[in-house]
């Protein structure tokens, strides 16, 4: 059944994505419509009242850091970024070896930034280590995108060997930063992936976490509705596009599953790489299929935790990298949300795979006693509730391969712009690179239909020291990263 509905642009996928993408366009006074496959708006950041305690978790526990340009953006617009705590010190809390090490903040131009932390590092590896990654330094203040993307055939692990990064800054750096920032194991991590961010991390100072007083969801979802409501559209929940239709160069319409034609002038589809995979959409464009085959699912599980008692006043805390360990990071949402009561803990296993097929008895038993290694009274709290989330995947895989798969938000379709946090953004999948997505792709179906914006902000480029190499002209034939 063909039916034209009176919206300016259609847009497939509610999460950030999706759903900043459509507030902008309403914004801009046009009428979108949103259709997204599950109940709860949000995607991977969503969020909803567990049922026995009426506190309202979130998919996993989400941190923001100030250097979310694009999403901050959002938040401002909408009015919530006061709903963020912004933790300026200590920059995080490490457990390593049973040690707690609190590692500094630093506005110290970099890479002079680093210096507050080197006490703390050397608790934990010695000068000779730390002395082995100046080549890693170097090399990644140097790049540029083009040197980064040909980067992108070999693993990170290999990359830093070659560089001459010892093995034991490799293991207690490098495998718990690929962990933590990628959500991916080093030696399966794209080089080009980890050097990109790296870059970041030591070209910039003065960053700090953030995490929602509020649940996830409450930052950015009702208030993205209310735009999108008030400017005439609507966000359809349990409404999955079956068919992409697309002729003579442009496209014309979805297709829903109940048989429903809904035709627009413009379409976003701000959907995961999976929904690509075998055609199901039917979007004639090999690269897409390609790119989709050529991600894979970080899958996680996220376990929280109601205890009786207060266990410590850190919002959050991380575990140096094991392969014996389940969880990586703790957050105390019961420290800094204002909506829940008594101790509510949140924790993250990232990249799961053992751990997958545990019980959720096994998982919450393990997670207790990984708490306790931090805070040891709780193993005299009790517990009073746990809930354990399995999410099949957190953030599409940075294998090697994977940043050169990535897709800009233009299609060859007329009409039709692609939104995510695994297009081409020059950022890690994150909600900042989905946020970013959604502004690039709502500037261009604004154009489309005769609107201007200017949304999307660049990337947070290197400062200091750090920016002073990057612009230094490179002799030919010794670009880094080519050799």
């Amino acid at each position: 059944m063909d039916a034209a509905y009176d919206a300016d642009v259609l847009i497939a996928g509610a999460g950030v994505a999706g759903l900043s993408c459509g507030a902008a366009l309403a914004e801009a006074g046009l009428r979108v419509w949103v259709l997204e496959r599950d109940a709860l708006p949000g995607g991977r950041a969503a969020s909803w009242p567990d049922l026995v305690t009426g506190d309202v978790v979130d998919i996993g526990p989400h941190v923001l850091t100030s250097e979310h340009r694009n999403f901050r953006a959002l938040l401002r617009r909408l009015g919530t970024e006061g709903d963020v705590y912004w933790q300026r010190q200590p920059l995080i809390t490490l457990l390593d070896a049973g040690r707690r090490i609190a590692i500094p903040g630093s506005r110290l131009p970099p890479p002079l930034h680093g210096l507050p932390a080197l006490p703390k590092a050397l608790r934990c590896i010695s000068v000779r280590d730390l002395l082995s990654n100046l080549p890693v330094v170097w090399h990644a203040a140097r790049l540029d995108e083009d040197a980064t993307l040909a980067l992108d055939g070999i693993d990170a692990m290999r990359h830093l060997r070659q560089l001459g990064a010892s093995e034991r800054s490799i293991e207690w750096f490098w495998t718990s930063a690929a962990m933590a920032l990628l959500n991916v194991p080093l030696q399966q991590c794209s080089a080009a992936a980890l050097m990109r961010v790296y870059r970041v991390m030591q070209g910039r100072s003065g960053y700090c976490f953030g995490f929602p007083r509020v649940p996830l969801a409450s930052l950015y979802v009702p208030g993205c509705r209310a735009r999108i409501e008030a400017a005439g559209g609507r966000v359809l929940l349990r409404t999955p596009v079956a068919r992409v239709r697309v002729e003579a160069g442009r496209f014309r319409a979805f297709e829903l599953e109940d048989g429903c034609v809904l035709r627009a002038p413009a379409a976003v589809l701000a959907l995961p790489p999976q929904a690509y995979r075998h055609d199901v959409l039917n979007v004639p464009w090999p690269a897409l299929s390609h790119a989709a085959h050529r991600f894979d699912p970080a899958p996680y599980v996220s376990v929280y935790l109601w205890l009786d008692r207060p266990i410590t006043r850190e919002r959050f805390w991380a575990r140096a990298w094991a392969t014996r360990d389940l969880h990586t990071d703790f957050y105390v949402l019961s420290n800094f949300r204002r909506q829940t009561h008594g101790t509510l803990l949140a924790c993250n296993s990232i990249h799961v795979r053992l751990a997958w097929d545990w019980s959720d008895e096994e998982i919450v038993q393990r997670t207790l006693q990984e708490v306790a290694d931090f805070a040891p009274v709780a193993a005299q709290a009790r517990l009073l509730h746990a809930r354990v989330h399995r999410i099949p995947m957190a953030v599409p895989c940075p294998t090697p391969g994977t940043e050169r798969a990535r897709l800009p938000a233009a299609t060859p379709f007329a009409g039709l712009w692609l939104a995510g946090d695994w297009t081409r953004t020059a950022l890690p999948s994150s909600m900042e690179s989905a946020a970013r997505s959604g502004a690039l792709a709502a500037e261009a179906a604004a154009a489309s239909l005769g609107k201007t914006l200017r949304l999307a902000l660049p990337v947070p480029d290197t400062t200091g020291l750090m920016g002073v190499l990057r612009r230094l002209p490179v002799p030919p034939g010794n670009q880094p990263g080519l050799t």
